[in-house]
Parts: structure tokens; C-alpha cells; sequence
């Protein structure tokens, strides 16, 4: 452990990768040929191989979920807060998994890979990925790194939709499931959302089709404004208003079209960041992925006959000023739950900061998470780990 990082990180770490030849069939018809996985772990495996934790990312997340690459790095993993020695997700009991999923641009096989039967990168000709698609990838990793049976699978926003997937695809190798600012689908509204995103990026002139790479372009200004319609739908109203209300970047009024509010130039900061640090087909991909799930569809709209194979125990959380996400949703998938006679636990948390509140460090949020984390420890026989 490195003293100048925090006490409670678990310090540095190493992206692994696992190559895999055997073909992975996908939902969309096609067949995925040889393909990478990126995984970090956090903690140690235990002799009986039963104390592993599956974190699951959201659209934009990958498998950096904790800790630094570097002594340097300024910030550490994106759910650092929860991942850690004493954190929700103790690493001193558990073995955290998070991987970057495929058809991502963060080291998994992805549009930005190279195709082996052109020699070129795969481009717009990546195949489509579903929820489903990616679980049975994550099983796979699973089996390569010998755990047969989950202590949790967790997830936020897409990631619950994953852990939803674990529990109807491979319910005998979840025990628990931790579903957080999540839905069983997308609504119109939401769908909607997505779909001025792709537009934004695919009407960008330097998009090619999604050929940017062999044009040498990058669709900069698509990608900036998906993220900047995203963003908004990420934040609630008070926190944005909290953070920026009407503030002008300076003290007057230029009756312009340049930049003149704070939240004007926080907004354009964040796209532009975005913009190189993300693929713009794999933005695609995520989302599609996000509009595609939708369990009960295949059961006449009947979410609880949807659930009938889970056999794991439940915790749902949301917040409430998640407008993308809303608690209804939750409520949603736990009433199915409930009728389908499924042990479930939900929380409501209030908090001001939408539906970005779920990667966040709250007391509230952290008591009902972490409990429901030591009642899995104590089943397990890891509360003096």
C-alpha cells in the first residue's frame, strides 16, 4: 500500500485481461469470434471461492471501479466511494470483480478493435450488444476465474439492468442481487433521450457512417452534445440550480450566443472532455443496449412471470430526484418481485442529486447498501475477516 494514498483505498491496481476463443453467440443473430475481457479485482478470493462481488458499469463506466493505476492518478476508480478496506463492499471480506464490457472502448473487444477477418477495426460493423449478450460474457470470466456462485451481483442504472439479467439467465450463480437507480425497461421518454443522442452523433459530418477511424476524423461535436443532453438527464433540477443557479461568467449580459451562464460552460466543459475520452459507435451500442431490455417481453408485458426463475435475494434502491430513473421504476420491479414471492428489500434515499446519486457517498444510502452487505458477510462466516 502506498502511504500517500488514502487508508481506506485499495491502493494500486493492475487492469488483467482473459482472452477467450470459444465463439459468443449474441441476440442480435450473429456470432462473436475470439474476444478480450478487461477486469480489475479488489480483495482476495477465499479458499471456498464463495465470497465474489460482480460489479456490473453503466453506460459510460468500464472496469476501473476502485482504487489508483498510478501513485499519481488524481481521482481514483468511479465507485471508489463504496468499494474498499471497511467500505460498502469491504475488501477485507469480499472479492470484487469489475469488468469493462464488451463492445466498450476501454480495453474489452469493441467497435475500436480490430476485426481478425478484415484486419481492420470493427467500426460501425461491431455487432449490436444486448444486456443478455454481455451477462453470458460475464459468466464466462466468471468460470475462467473459477467462482461459481456469486455472493452478489450489484449494479447501477445499466448495471442494475445486468443484475437483473444475472438472476432470470444464471439464477443458480447469484445468491444476492443489489439493483440501484434502476428499471426493468426504459420508458418512452427515456428511449427518446437516447435517441437525440445517437442523432446528435450520427448527423456529426466527421461521424463517416461510423468509418471516423479510417477517415481519420473523430465525431467531436456528436459525442459533446450526447454527452451534454445526457448530463442534464443525470443531475436533478436543485442540484444543478444548487451548484449553478443563474450565474453568468461575468457581470454583465453580452447578447450573445457565446458562453455567458456557469452552467453553460460546465456543460460544454464536460462534453468536450467526453468527447475524447469515449467511442462514438460504442456510445451507440450502450445505449441501444439500454432501449433493447425489456424481460417482460417475452411474457405478455408480465414482469412477475418475467421473474419466476430468480431464486436470489433482492435489494432495490433508488432516489428521489432521479427523473431518469424514477423511484416508480423501483417500486416498479419490487411490486413484481413481490408477486412473484421473491425475498426483496427496498429503499427509497432522498437525496438532491438526481440520478447520479447512486456513485455518490451518502450516510443514508451507505447504511442501507453496507447493511445489506454485512448480512450477506455474516451468512457467509466473513464478519471477523
Amino acid at each position: 500500500m502506498n502511504e500517500s494514498l488514502p487508508a481506506d483505498s485499495v491502493g494500486l491496481v493492475t487492469p488483467q485481461h482473459q482472452h477467450f476463443e470459444a465463439p459468443l453467440p449474441l441476440a442480435c443473430g450473429k456470432t462473436l469470434p475470439a474476444y478480450e475481457l478487461v477486469y480489475e479485482t479488489y480483495g482476495e478470493l477465499n479458499a471456498r471461492r464463495d465470497n465474489a462481488v460482480l460489479i456490473c458499469h453503466a453506460l459510460s463506466g468500464h472496469h476501473h471501479a476502485a482504487g489508483y493505476h498510478s501513485p499519481d492518478e488524481r481521482k481514483p476508480g468511479w465507485w471508489d466511494a463504496h468499494i474498499g478496506p471497511g467500505k460498502t463492499l469491504d475488501t477485507n471480506r469480499f472479492f470484487v470483480v469489475s469488468l469493462n464490457n464488451l463492445g466498450g472502448c476501454h480495453g474489452s473487444t469493441g467497435p475500436c478493435s480490430v476485426n481478425p477477418e478484415t484486419g481492420r477495426p470493427w467500426g460501425p460493423d461491431f455487432p449490436v450488444m444486448t444486456v443478455a449478450d454481455w451477462v453470458h460474457s460475464q459468466a464466462r470470466l466468471a468460470d475462467r476465474l473459477g467462482i461459481e456462485r456469486f455472493a452478489a451481483v450489484v449494479g447501477g442504472s445499466l448495471g442494475g439492468m445486468q443484475v437483473l439479467q444475472w438472476a432470470l439467465a444464471y439464477p443458480e450463480r447469484i445468491a444476492n442481487a443489489v439493483v440501484i437507480a434502476a428499471t426493468p425497461r426504459l420508458s418512452a421518454q427515456n428511449i427518446a433521450f437516447n435517441e437525440v443522442a445517437r442523432q446528435a452523433i450520427r448527423s456529426d459530418p466527421d461521424f463517416n457512417d461510423g468509418w471516423y477511424d479510417q477517415h481519420g476524423t473523430l465525431p467531436k461535436r456528436g459525442l459533446k452534445l450526447a454527452r451534454m443532453v445526457g448530463h442534464i438527464t443525470y443531475l436533478s433540477e436543485h442540484s444543478m440550480g444548487a451548484k449553478f443557479g443563474r450565474d453568468l461568467r461575468s457581470d454583465e449580459l453580452n447578447f450573445g450566443y457565446d458562453v455567458e451562464f456557469q452552467v453553460e460552460s460546465y456543460l460544454r466543459y464536460q462534453g468536450d472532455a467526453f468527447s475524447i475520452a469515449f467511442d462514438a459507435n460504442t456510445y451507440l451500442l450502450m445505449t441501444k443496449a439500454l432501449d433493447y431490455f425489456d424481460p417482460a417481453a417475452a411474457h405478455n408485458g408480465d414482469l412477475a412471470a418475467a421473474l419466476a426463475p430468480a431464486s436470489c435475494r433482492f435489494l432495490v434502491v433508488s432516489f428521489s430526484t432521479d427523473w431518469r430513473f424514477a423511484p416508480e421504476r423501483s417500486r416498479e420491479l419490487v411490486d413484481a418481485l413481490m408477486r412473484a414471492g421473491k425475498p426483496v428489500s427496498y429503499a427509497e434515499i432522498d437525496s438532491p442529486f438526481g440520478h447520479d446519486a447512486f456513485l455518490l457517498p451518502d450516510a443514508r444510502y451507505q447504511a442501507v447498501f453496507g447493511g445489506f452487505m454485512k448480512r450477506v458477510a455474516r451468512e457467509l462466516g466473513l464478519e471477523g475477516k
